[in-house]
């Protein structure tokens, strides 16, 4: 019989310490790997989305809310600000701004996010069209490549928006219809969970909304002044075909605007507002670039952050947790290890006779060396892919959760040079846990373990 098939019987000989062992281990490498994945792909979908931006300007409230909300779109805006505020940042001869993107947030469709702005916000991020085409009217969109697969949205389709950032068919804007133009090309960046439009339609359907609120508001004050009247006579079908007559020519007068009007120019809408604006600057060594951020906090109504200053704090933020684990994650790690020195140490007390037996018909003491150290080395293995396949399927569960809640996607069964190296120390700790108990083997004697039979 081989050593390795002798190595296996013997671990199997025990199930119940072999169960213990592995899941003491295999919680350990999974812990592991499930952090490292997990640090992986956040620093990589958050170092995508940077792309290139070196400031961004807003309305004043929380600077990494604010990123978060206008760059990763995972957070709520902090505010408005106007057009005449942001103006000087959107003048294309700027001597120290490269390209000034504006945003304008504030609905959805399905929880994913309709932001107003201009084609520049594509270069940016390195975006093309793949089918159809750009927005060019009013109500015109643009979506995502994620967008599209999770809505079914194909072009030429139509659907109405919610305004916040939550599907509530409550909220739900009933005047303005979004029609599909174009789907992008994937990107792996945050241009895929959008829907892009003009600003013009961010202010249009927002303009609507108040417009019925406030014709509601009229009509409420109208029933309570002419409650207690007689209505007696009072045609309601003619109400109805006027009011039916209203919204067709809204509808109409709305559609004329998009086909007819004058292209858009953000510059010529002072009094307008907008979220925010995305700046890039044409040196970053540039001394008045550095402290523009700091002059617009302090000499103007606007806020000014730098996403790589509020992405590191939130790197510092999470890393003390995540550290944590990853320390409570190597003490597991190590109990394991002595968890398996304990089993293969006091093994050797009820294997002592067959030991000296296998010594008896001709094995050298090296093969028992062998023996125990590819114990060690098997016990190891099995709680490696054990703990991987642990922390995959903690990744697919989370994966869901984060793509339902944020729309970013996560890949949880992507494998890569991180499992190799832990691969490397789980048979490191397999081999070392098992080199004393090894050494005892080697060391069997013969005689005097056969004369205590």
């Amino acid at each position: 019989m081989s050593l390795l098939k002798l190595a296996w019987k013997n671990i199997i000989h025990n199930p119940l310490n072999l169960l213990l062992v592995v899941l003491l281990f295999a919680l350990g490498v999974g812990l592991i790997n499930f952090l490292l994945t997990v640090n992986e792909q956040l620093k990589d979908k958050f170092d995508k989305n940077l792309a290139g931006i070196d400031m961004v300007v807003g309305a004043k409230g929380s600077p990494l809310q604010m990123i978060l909300c206008n760059m990763y779109h995972i957070d709520n805006p902090t505010g408005n600000i106007t057009v005449k505020e942001a103006k000087p940042f959107l003048n294309p001869r700027h001597p120290l701004i490269k390209k000034a993107v504006p945003l304008s947030l504030g609905d959805s469709y399905e929880g994913f996010r309709i932001v107003g702005t201009d084609y520049s916000i594509l270069e940016i991020y390195n975006a093309e069209i793949g089918t159809g085409n750009l927005w060019k009217r009013d109500l015109e969109v643009s979506i995502g490549k994620s967008v599209a697969d999770k809505t079914g949205l194909k072009i030429g389709d139509t659907f109405l928006s919610s305004h916040g950032f939550v599907q509530d068919d409550d909220f739900a804007h009933d005047h303005a219809a979004f029609k599909v133009a174009g789907i992008l090309q994937e990107t792996g960046s945050v241009v895929d969970q959008l829907i892009l439009t003009n600003t013009a339609t961010v202010w249009a359907v927002h303009e609507h909304e108040e417009e019925d609120a406030a014709a509601e508001a009229k009509a409420e004050e109208a029933h309570d002044n002419h409650d207690g009247h007689d209505h007696e006579g009072h045609d309601h079908g003619a109400h109805d075909d006027h009011a039916g007559h209203n919204h067709a020519a809204h509808d109409h007068d709305h559609s004329a605007h998009a086909e007819d009007s004058a292209p858009f120019n953000l510059m010529d809408h002072e009094d307008k507002e907008i979220t925010s604006v995305l700046v890039q600057f044409k040196s970053r060594s540039n001394f008045q670039a550095l402290n523009m951020p700091r002059n617009i906090n302090q000499n103007t109504d606007m806020m000014a952050a730098s996403p790589a200053i509020e992405i590191n704090r939130l790197y510092d933020m999470i890393g003390v947790g995540t550290r944590a684990l990853q320390m409570l994650a190597l003490l597991i790690s190590i109990v394991s290890a002595i968890s398996i020195f304990i089993s293969l140490f006091n093994s050797l007390k009820s294997r002592k006779y067959e030991l000296a037996l296998i010594r008896v018909i001709g094995a050298k003491p090296g093969k028992l060396f062998t023996l125990i150290i590819l114990e060690g080395i098997i016990l190891a293995l099995i709680s490696f892919v054990v703990g991987i396949a642990l922390s995959h399927v903690a990744l697919w569960f989370m994966a869901g959760n984060m793509s339902d809640s944020y729309k970013y996607s996560f890949s949880s069964w992507s494998f890569g040079k991180r499992e190799l190296y832990l691969l490397l120390f789980s048979l490191l700790i397999g081999f070392v846990a098992s080199v004393i108990p090894a050494w005892r083997a080697y060391r069997t004697d013969i005689h005097e373990t056969l004369s205590k039979i």
